[in-house]
């Protein structure tokens, strides 16, 4: 841990001193240095995703694609919203938007006696050691990506947003980050906030996003891959996760069936016909450990590999069209808004 440590620092300070420190100087950013260092990690961090992305990911898509690929031009803009968000432009803005407001709403606590506390330290011993402490947050910090998650697909109006997440019928590992910027930011808002209750050191966040971005990058990826039948309860496979993007399956839940089979006569367990008019829920909410599915019974481990999507988009709805989520990057987000005002 330390030699990984050490080796991250001394690449963020190298390209710091490079790169970021004299654009800032040129810009007439020199009182915002310290902010900019920081924000040299979160780059570093991106660049070296996307390195593992291409040398990694990339040839096991090729390798063993779960589809074949057909739309390339929806697959590049999913690579301009991972650009985005791994290059640190999203994270800039949010610097930019929310941290006045969380430095005034810390401090203002500070000041009122009422103080954050290390979930690590609950446990005498366990903050020394950093792998365990690590461990710790990383499952914490899981368990609330599954509510934040369900939350997403449970609400109407939170589903307006995220449905542009499922839009994607071309899902591949540059799909993670198809987000609307509005649910983007409700998301970071509740993680940081957080964060900062628990007392997360900087150093320990970091690395949980790290991880977190890049196994969700892993398991968006357009691989016919599962870990097996004991691997698949212990981490989140591409198979799984794609059962969560299967239209029909992923993000709607329905009436209990009756025994031995479906209200429409259908086999138990198959996917819904029309006639069960689907609300939201859905299963395989867990961004890196299934357990909270399991534990939650949201869990679906069938081992098959459906179309993604949102039904919306292959069946016509009310007005006997299908839904349109928009093609490139700024109709999805305009088109996320007007389903959120209900215009679309």
């Amino acid at each position: 841990m330390n030699f990984l440590a050490n080796g991250f620092d001394l690449a963020q300070q190298w390209l710091f001193e490079t790169v970021v420190q004299p654009l800032m100087f040129t810009f007439g950013l020199a009182n915002l240095l310290e902010d900019g260092y920081d924000a040299t990690g979160w780059l570093l961090v991106g660049l070296l995703q996307l390195l593992v992305m291409l040398a990694i990911i990339a040839p096991l898509q090729r390798w063993r694609p779960a589809e074949p690929v057909t739309d390339r031009a929806a697959i590049r803009v999913d690579v301009l919203y991972t650009l985005i968000h791994r290059l640190g432009l999203f994270r800039l803005a949010l610097f930019f938007a929310f941290t006045p407001m969380w430095d005034a709403l810390w401090s203002g606590l500070r000041m009122h006696g009422i103080s954050t506390f290390h979930l690590d330290e609950v446990w005498p011993g366990v903050s020394d050691v950093a792998w365990v402490s690590l461990l710790i947050y990383l499952v914490v910090f899981d368990a609330l990506e599954y509510w934040i998650h369900r939350g997403q697909h449970h609400f109407e109006w939170w589903w307006k947003l995220h449905s542009l997440h499922h839009s994607q019928r071309q899902m591949t590992m540059w799909s993670d980050n198809r987000n609307h910027l509005l649910d983007d930011v409700i998301h970071d808002v509740i993680v940081v906030t957080v964060a900062q209750l628990i007392g997360v050191a900087p150093g320990q966040f970091v690395a949980i996003v790290a991880i977190t971005q890049l196994s969700e990058n892993f398991h968006h990826a357009n691989v016919r891959v599962w870990f097996g039948r004991v691997g698949e309860r212990l981490w989140v496979s591409p198979r799984f996760h794609r059962l969560h993007h299967a239209i029909g399956i992923g993000h709607e839940s329905h009436p209990p069936e009756p025994q031995g089979g479906g209200a429409d006569g259908s086999p138990a367990g198959s996917p819904p016909s029309r006639s069960r008019k689907p609300v939201l829920g859905g299963h395989n909410f867990g961004v890196l450990l299934p357990w909270w599915d399991m534990l939650f019974r949201t869990a679906n481990f069938e081992l098959r590999y459906d179309p993604t999507g949102v039904r919306d988009q292959v069946e016509p709805g009310p007005s006997g069209r299908v839904r349109d989520y928009g093609r490139g990057f700024w109709s999805q987000q305009w088109r996320g808004l007007l389903r959120l005002c209900g215009r679309a």
